[in-house]
């Protein structure tokens, strides 16, 4: 064990009721990929990253999510199918069980912390039943230093245990697995399940709630990098619509991937480290991803090529959700600290699998507001069972399943920071183009890229813009670097009537979706919306 694992005379698993315990502290990520090994839970990719099967849950699980309904949250929390109450007996009955089920075992124990901004620095600690949950926290928290561990004083615990399995009919939960936020305790549970996400996205939920309602701060759902001018952009985008890769630019140091906060002068990352999807990964497509997978990162439930060590991203037989975690360091081009100033552009990514949406377009501020409400993807067939078409997906602030105020709140304070500070916003489509799903083609990574370049540089300031019919979209009528035919999708289809038809049928879902938040929003939003017409 290192010096560092060996601090801990501070601490011990017995403050949380947890006896008999053999606690490993703070361990290397050598020391945890060793161990993993050695218990058969890992296994030791070419690459020198170790990789693991999380079992039966290879992605969160949002109907399993709760937050304990007491006197902090009751009236604050957006309750409904996002945000589900549970009780706080239940709570303290279940902490008893889970204590109970861990005592007498051996346990990984990280400090860590969330929020690169120390003037919001959490303290985090992380009790792992499992090495490699535990090497995950090591990867996508912040790293306290030597010094700080020796001093560390933890405010939120988390307690992950995939091997406790909850009774459903005595606990309180909807079946064996759950993720239970405490704000009260400041503590979250996690059982039944070993995927690892749940960690990460339990902290962004709290955050999601303290820095909003508590610190006036902007907790974001996006990834966010900075310029050799010290400009930073921010991009904000559901699963699949290219958020990781697209901030990964060679161009521009990294902040973070995921994770942020926007107060009123920087943009900070939560975060300490990357969790990116790794279906189909190539090194020609996501340099800087594919080179992060080296020692000290940890892949999910990827497959070998057959008789190797190698593995074949492009298996997607557990799941299509494949993914690795890595320390934030792994990437070449990062900021140091990982902190900002006020952004000057933000773009919202999204995955049109309808081929309706320009690749590009300029939003109004009434435009942004509706489409960050909106939070508007599509689920293509093969990323979820049962999914055989194209399947409008909205979440609110793009991260709705994290929460745990009204979608209203986070909207309005992106409202005021974007005009306060001039913000542009873009729209960008990486999904179809020319057709549909199975029709057109996925929009090439190469043109999305110089679209978003030339927006940073300002080279779509002073050029004409084209408004979308329906969608009242302002669309670049030149970019450079991209073959102008491509930046109205009317003009990428044989079949005109077939686009109108489908634009109107998307302008349809977004303005149902739109319902359940007409009575909060203003004039200037609900006039954003998108304007379907008859096709007869």
């Amino acid at each position: 064990m290192n010096e560092t694992g060996r601090r801990a005379a501070n601490a011990s698993v017995k403050n949380y009721g947890i006896k008999d315990a053999t606690a490993h502290w703070n361990l290397s990520s050598e020391e945890l990929t060793q161990i993993a090994i050695d218990l058969n839970q890992a296994e030791l990719t070419s690459s020198g990253a170790i990789t693991i099967n999380t079992g039966e849950f290879t992605g969160r699980s949002p109907k399993d999510r709760f937050i304990v309904k007491d006197a902090i949250t009751e009236n604050s929390v957006w309750w409904g199918d996002i945000n589900l109450p549970f009780d706080s007996d239940k709570f303290e009955a279940l902490y008893e069980k889970l204590i109970n089920y861990l005592s007498g075992k051996e346990l990984y124990v990280r400090d860590a912390y969330a929020c690169a901004d120390d003037a919001y620095r959490m303290n985090i600690r992380v009790v792992n039943e499992y090495p490699w949950s535990n090497m995950f926290a090591h990867n996508m928290f912040l790293r306290p230093t030597t010094h700080e561990i020796d001093n560390f004083d933890a405010e939120w615990i988390i307690i992950n245990a995939p091997g406790f399995m909850a009774d459903a009919s005595v606990d309180g939960t909807r079946q064996h697995n759950f993720a239970i936020l405490n704000f009260s305790k400041k503590t979250i549970l996690i059982g039944g399940t070993g995927y690892t996400g749940e960690i990460k996205k339990g902290i962004f939920s709290a955050l999601n709630f303290i820095l909003p309602y508590q610190k006036n701060v902007l907790a974001m759902h996006c990834s966010a990098n900075i310029g050799k001018e010290g400009d930073t952009a921010v991009f904000f985008g559901l699963s699949g619509t290219g958020k990781t890769t697209l901030s990964a630019d060679p161009n521009r140091n990294l902040i973070g991937d995921d994770e942020h906060g926007w107060s009123d002068n920087s943009v900070f990352n939560f975060e300490g480290g990357c969790y990116a999807k790794c279906i189909d990964l190539t090194a020609e497509k996501e340099p800087d991803i594919f080179a992060a997978i080296k020692p000290g990162a940890l892949l999910e439930n990827i497959s070998f090529k057959a008789g190797t060590n190698e593995v074949d991203f492009k298996d997607g037989s557990k799941t299509e959700n494949t993914r690795v975690s890595y320390p934030i360091h792994h990437i070449r081009n990062i900021a140091t600290p990982s902190i900002g100033e006020n952004p000057k552009n933000i773009f919202f990514l999204t995955c049109d699998a309808f081929g309706v949406l320009p690749p590009i377009s300029k939003l109004t501020p009434g435009q942004a507001m509706y489409h960050f409400i909106s939070g508007y993807t599509a689920k293509v067939a093969g990323t979820e069972a049962g999914i055989t078409e194209p399947q409008t997906t909205f979440s609110a602030c793009f991260g709705a399943p994290f929460m745990p105020l009204h979608p209203t709140k986070y909207a309005e304070m992106l409202g005021d920071k974007m005009q306060e500070h001039n913000v542009n916003v873009w729209l960008v489509n990486t999904g179809w183009s020319g057709g549909e799903y199975g029709v057109g083609s996925r929009m090439i990574l190469k043109y999305t890229r110089a679209m978003i370049t030339a927006a940073l540089n300002g080279e779509l300031e002073n050029i004409g813009f084209e408004t979308h019919n329906i969608f009242g979209l302002q669309m670049p009528s030149i970019c450079p670097n991209i073959p102008s035919e491509l930046l109205n999708p009317r003009n990428t289809w044989e079949n005109k009537n077939a686009y109108d038809a489908k634009a109107n049928e998307l302008a349809e879902a977004f303005n149902r979706n739109f319902e359940q938040f007409s009575e909060y929003a203003n004039d200037e939003i609900m006039a954003a919306a998108p304007k379907a017409t008859v096709i007869t």
